[in-house]
């Protein structure tokens, strides 16, 4: 097949994580060209108009999408697929409307919990003010439309008292980036991911925070997922290997994943981020459609770990269009 690979052409002032979509780039052509297709980079930007032209030159008979960010957010991401839909040109991965859906946080929230889907409370700055005492007294503050890391220290998660304070802290770090923030109730517990592959959930992966110290807030913080030279980097390690006591809960995370994957009518690839809390409730973080296919990211392992070769994913990818 002729395949064009989509992806965000990163400015020249990129940071690392911008600059990953070149490695995905690089793996997914090479997965594409080992299996005899004819594969063929096309860089986007925000102009549309020409990526639209090169694509009618090109005449693909599929579009392997990498699309993550566009003008320096992923807010605009689905203008990629958007585009794509509007000249019925076939496509990897997630449609237009759940990558929207998936996308903008709080909305992703609703849906979950209008499934029946676990996800923890949440509040917006349009939300009910009031100086009730909330509980729990932990809240993480996050990016609405933007990878949850982007910006993530330490300092968003907050020790609050009211719904008033949550949301002071939420608009205080809107304004502060000049991004949508939302606050999310902060779930003390393990964390785990779990991918699936054109419907099939993959092994369960558990970040392991056993070297944090007792003060320090156990997230996946944008040092952990990207500074190289960070304790976090090197101090939460994924982990495939559980005891039998934990099968119930594993066979309950899949099922929550399976559910995901279902009601957010999502496709190719995706990944369910949760939080399992000290009584062994599953609580869904995020969906992530299309998520990162670096060879050395959390997609990769766990497909290494299930035994499929990342040449296979990425065909199970392209036939599950």
């Amino acid at each position: 097949m002729n395949i064009v690979v989509l992806y965000n052409d990163p400015d020249t002032d990129a940071t690392v994580e911008d600059l990953d979509v070149l490695v995905q780039r690089d793996a997914v052509m090479e997965a594409l060209q080992r299996q005899g297709h004819t594969a063929t980079p096309l860089g986007c930007t925000l102009n549309l108009q020409a990526a639209q032209q090169q694509l009618r030159e090109l005449k693909p008979d599929i579009v392997f999408n990498l699309v993550e960010a566009l003008g320096g957010t992923d807010r605009l991401m689905s203008a990629a697929t958007l585009l794509l839909e509007s000249m019925n040109i076939p496509f990897t991965g997630a449609r237009t409307s759940a990558i929207l859906t998936t996308s903008n946080k709080p909305v992703a929230k609703q849906r979950m919990r209008s499934a029946g889907i676990p996800t923890p409370d949440w509040r917006v700055t349009n939300s009910v003010i009031s100086d009730t005492p909330v509980q729990p007294c932990r809240w993480i503050v996050k990016p609405i439309w933007e990878h949850a890391s982007l910006g993530m220290t330490d300092d968003a998660v907050i020790e609050v008292a009211s719904d008033s304070e949550v949301i002071a802290a939420l608009q205080s770090r809107s304004t502060a980036t000049g991004r949508p923030h939302f606050a999310e109730q902060f779930v003390e517990g393990r964390e785990f991911n779990l991918s699936v592959l054109a419907g099939q959930v993959l092994p369960p992966a558990e970040i392991d925070f056993s070297s944090f110290p007792v003060d320090k807030p156990r997230i996946v913080g944008h040092s952990a997922k990207w500074d190289a030279d960070s304790f976090e980097y090197h101090q939460t390690p994924r982990s495939f290997d559980f005891s039998t006591s934990d099968s119930p809960l594993l066979e309950h995370l899949t099922r929550i994943a399976e559910q995901c994957w279902k009601v957010f009518e999502l496709q190719g690839y995706a990944r369910v981020d949760f939080r399992v809390d000290s009584a062994g409730q599953p609580w869904v973080l995020e969906i992530n459609a299309n998520p990162c296919l670096s060879p050395n990211a959390g997609f990769a392992a766990a497909l290494d770990r299930a035994g499929i070769c990342y040449e296979d994913a990425v065909r199970q990818i392209i036939e599950d269009v």
